[in-house]
């Protein structure tokens, strides 16, 4: 189950890297990428539900590990750059050209910070116990 969130995340990445490319295609893209971005929102707590984070934080005392702290700061900044991402968006869809390069740049950073949760998040899984 835990292999499935990785490769969950890694797929919808990819996913994410095709809407990308065909950005020309707008429904398309404007659809992937807004599922991806309300998914990652949920994400979280799907975890949350579904793991022992008060254990693994508080007894085995992680929340003292860098990568804990540096995960949750990249989905901080991931969170913000959706928030940003979202506001020139519809900006272009007003018919604001401007907002075409700024968009283009942020969805550069969008991409590099996601890669970079995906990484983090997949060195922070705990091996499952065998029975």
């Amino acid at each position: 189950m835990l292999a499935g969130t990785v490769i969950y995340a890694a797929l919808s990445y990819l996913l994410m890297v095709v809407a990308f490319f065909f950005s020309r295609l707008r429904y398309l893209h404007m659809s992937v990428m807004v599922t991806i971005m309300v998914s990652d929102l949920f994400f979280p707590i799907y975890l949350y539900i579904n793991r022992e984070w008060g254990r693994r934080l508080f007894e085995e005392e992680e929340i003292f590990s860098f990568l804990i702290w540096m995960h949750v700061i990249l989905i901080i900044t991931l969170y913000l750059l959706y928030f940003l991402q979202i506001q020139t968006a519809r900006g272009i869809l007003k018919g604001n050209t401007t907002s075409r390069s700024e968009h283009h740049n942020q969805a550069r950073g969008i991409l590099i910070i996601r890669a970079l949760v995906i990484v983090t998040g997949a060195l922070l899984v705990e091996p499952e116990q065998g029975p």
